[in-house]
């Protein structure tokens, strides 16, 4: 029988003073909902682009999929006052980012999905995206671990329209005027083709590779545009920057822990790319917007 992993109370006051603040600022888009498993554990893998997009994704799991939201949350959120109260009281699952103890936030997240029920919410990117046009970047391979070691179903969730209200890399908010934020949710990932198989490097590689091809459809989709033959790779990034070639064979083998961005996030290893990033532009971001936070092409 499935724990209750929250305060109902808590739940109550927190849903009451977040929703109409988000209805305030955004005018949300919603589509896909009937997608969200109403009962049982569930992942939900989503694009990362914004620090406000953990509100806006909580808003609409919570108000059109029915469903309460738990992160993976920095270790550190718990331990601000009345945050960190509400954060445990919520349900929420602390990780030491960069500690051996992030095994241990893997081993909740287990929990969560498989005793508690719980719709768990991951960034499969592990932070906010990097690519120059804000399109998914190349993912960890901890989501793809939880679906397969777990059975618990992964459900693509895409969005767009929260870079415009608090763009990452700036503590400017742009609340006013409201801004369009468009969020969907897509049928189950299907993984049947990687499940009971050892889970070797290539095979979680190529899960997460399909979960995010998942991801990058719907938003695709959301904003009428096609996207990139191959997604932004961070890591390749880097190498390339640095001079450095990089040895996978040791990165293969290295043990994979959770890692939480602003609220979510899993995994350690990059889903590999055919080839490597593109450079980043100056600005995150793409095109101007208009007064409203709509993006214009460019000219």
């Amino acid at each position: 029988m499935a724990q209750q992993r929250e305060s109902r109370w808590v739940k109550a006051v927190v849903a009451a003073i977040v929703r109409p603040v988000l209805g305030a600022v955004t005018k949300a888009e919603w589509q896909g909902q009937e997608n969200v498993p109403r009962e049982g554990g569930v992942i939900i893998a989503a694009n990362h682009l914004s620090m406000a997009d953990p509100l806006t994704i909580s808003h609409y799991l919570y108000v059109a999929g029915r469903r309460w939201p738990t992160f993976t949350a920095k270790e550190g959120v718990f331990r601000i006052p009345l945050v960190g109260a509400v954060a445990r009281s919520t349900g929420q699952i602390p990780v030491k980012r960069g500690s051996t103890d992030a095994v241990k936030a893997l081993k909740e997240a287990e929990a969560a999905l498989t005793r508690d029920g719980s719709s768990v919410i991951f960034y499969p990117e592990g932070t906010c995206t990097r690519d120059p046009d804000l399109w998914p970047m190349a993912a960890r391979t901890g989501v793809a671990r939880l679906a397969l070691s777990t059975g618990a179903p992964v459900v693509p969730l895409a969005h767009w329209g929260e870079q415009h209200l608090l763009r990452y890399g700036t503590a400017k908010l742009r609340p006013f005027p409201r801004k369009r934020v468009q969020i969907v949710a897509g049928p189950p990932v299907d993984l049947s083709a990687y499940r009971g198989k050892p889970m070797t490097a290539t095979v979680l590689r190529d899960a997460t590779a399909e979960i995010m091809r998942r991801i990058t459809e719907l938003q695709a989709d959301l904003r009428g545009e096609v996207p990139p033959a191959e997604p932004y790779d961070m890591k390749r990034v880097r190498q390339a920057s640095s001079g450095d070639s990089g040895t996978p064979e040791a990165a293969e083998a290295a043990p994979e822990v959770p890692e939480a961005g602003a609220a979510g996030g899993a995994g350690v290893q990059p889903a590999a790319s055919a080839d490597g990033g593109r450079a980043p532009a100056a600005a995150n971001g793409a095109g101007e917007q208009d007064s409203d936070g709509e993006r214009k092409p460019r000219g």
